[in-house]
């Protein structure tokens, strides 16, 4: 039988206690998939996992703003990060939200026939570059904070999928079926179409900080926060000189997706940890088995792996999320 996963066997969702229960009940009841192998490759690290689903639970599910808006801004996200597992997903959720000629314009690699839809595809697109301009929001402003947490949310959950899933959001691809995927939209459209309560996840958090000015009074904060304390940990499993590998890279990153003769990629023979991590952050999706073998060590389980590869993945994030910061600093200033 085949696996969605590439690296890791987690347990099957029915086996789950505890938090990890607790996240897969709020999935069933407010994304409406159960068992969405995005979440289920996260569950041998509950504390990774349940600040993910809230990140996004509290941005594009229960944030303000429109959904089909923030499925936009997150089909664009995934599209500049090259996930086509998250392009085919945003497609099919876009079905859900009954926008089913939008999402068929999409799917053909048409632009959106309505100049407001265009816009914020574009903005999604064009948060993968540090720096960025990304203002005037082509949003109300008082909506930013979901779809910037939308957006980040995406940025990691895109990396996570590149690097531990396989492309297939179906079997055998079957969403790339124009009927297929009105089908599975419209089994998704009840949950997709009702109004969440901001704040369920918070409880699945370990007291987290308020988070960052620009999502400030609202439950997107506390969500990236907690993300972004729980990836932190992954640093642990690389020594110093391997941190400043990773941090001097990404300090140089310009938003392009790297060569394949890339000068900054650490040797998998001398570096393998940090080779990882840099490749979670800026091309997960080039990462091979021979480089997840050259890094594991038998004391490296799954959780170790899920972990460093997070680690990675949330260093891109955090250099993004600075351009957010910067911007929202400039428009209350």
């Amino acid at each position: 039988m085949s696996t969605p996963f590439r690296f890791t066997e987690p347990l099957p969702p029915k086996a789950a206690t505890g938090l990890v229960a607790e996240v897969y009940e709020q999935l069933a009841r407010d994304f409406g998939i159960d068992r969405a192998a995005t979440f289920v490759v996260l569950s041998s690290a509950p504390e990774i996992l349940a600040p993910t689903w809230a990140l996004m639970r509290e941005s594009l599910i229960a944030g303000a703003g429109s959904r089909t808006g923030k499925e936009l801004a997150a089909y664009g996200v995934s599209r500049a990060n090259k996930c086509p597992f998250c392009v085919d997903a945003h497609t099919v959720l876009l079905h859900a939200t009954g926008d089913h000629a939008l999402a068929e314009r999409l799917a053909r690699g048409e632009r959106p026939e309505r100049e407001e839809h265009a816009r914020v595809l574009a903005w999604g697109q064009h948060t993968r570059v540090p720096g960025a301009g990304l203002m005037p929001y082509p949003f109300p402003s008082e909506h930013a904070p979901a779809y910037i947490g939308t957006a980040l949310a995406f940025h990691f959950i895109n990396r996570i999928v590149s690097a531990l899933l396989t492309e297939q959001l179906l079997p055998g691809n079957a969403q790339r079926l124009r009927a297929v995927r009105s089908l599975a939209g419209r089994s998704l459209a009840r949950t997709v179409r009702r109004t969440a309560v901001p704040g369920a996840a918070l409880a699945l958090l370990d007291d987290p900080a308020p988070g960052p000015a620009w999502a400030a009074g609202t439950t997107v904060g506390p969500a990236y926060a907690a993300l972004r304390s729980a990836t932190a940990a992954g640093a642990g499993l690389l020594d110093a000189d391997e941190q400043a590998l990773v941090r001097e890279a990404l300090w140089d990153w310009d938003g392009s997706h790297p060569p394949l003769a890339w000068a900054a990629l650490p040797d998998r023979r001398e570096h393998p940890g940090a080779r990882l991590a840099l490749l979670a952050a800026l091309a997960p999706y080039r990462i091979t088995p021979e480089d997840v073998t050259a890094w594991r060590r038998p004391e490296h389980t799954d959780h170790c792996l899920v972990h460093l590869v997070s680690y990675g993945a949330f260093a891109a994030v955090d250099r993004l999320e600075s351009s957010f910061g910067l911007h929202a600093a400039r428009e209350t200033s």
